[in-house]
């Protein structure tokens, strides 16, 4: 396994096998390579022997103060191995000369943020589960 902060060589065929699992509305592989290549900074774990993206994490962010990790997906068969942390890790040192680094998450996964060295906070959310697959999206950069 190898972990990447390019996209150079990565296809949607590369992500397929079960990430958004629990999503009633998940992307496709197709929009999920999408978000991907508009994210300010992404890490991958790669399974090399299969050629499979099998974790990501990724950032959006103005690059000046502030960032934001919407997404950090191991999928299933891999989870329990450390790939998240790992993943988690790589990314915040990418993004260590930002002011701010903000994620939203469930309670229940709260206490693995703060073993990794995240503090908890409140925060406001909309969710429009419609668009969750990214489909009306059709704006791409």
């Amino acid at each position: 396994m190898r972990y990447d902060s390019s996209l150079e060589g990565i296809t949607f065929d590369m992500l397929q096998g079960g990430f958004f699992a629990g999503w009633t509305n998940p992307p496709s592989p197709e929009t999920h390579l999408k978000l991907l290549q508009g994210s300010y900074r992404v890490v991958l774990a790669i399974d090399e022997e299969v050629n499979q993206v099998i974790g990501f994490i990724n950032a959006v962010s103005d690059g000046v103060l502030a960032a934001y990790i919407p997404l950090l997906e191991v999928l299933p068969a891999y989870r329990g191995r450390g790939i998240g942390k790992e993943l988690v890790h790589r990314m915040l040192g990418k993004l260590k000369h930002l002011y701010m680094i903000d994620l939203l998450c469930d309670e229940e996964l709260q206490t693995y943020y703060e073993k990794i060295g995240m503090k908890r906070a409140s925060g406001m959310m909309i969710r429009n589960y419609q668009n969750q697959s990214g489909k009306g999206n059709v704006n791409f950069v």
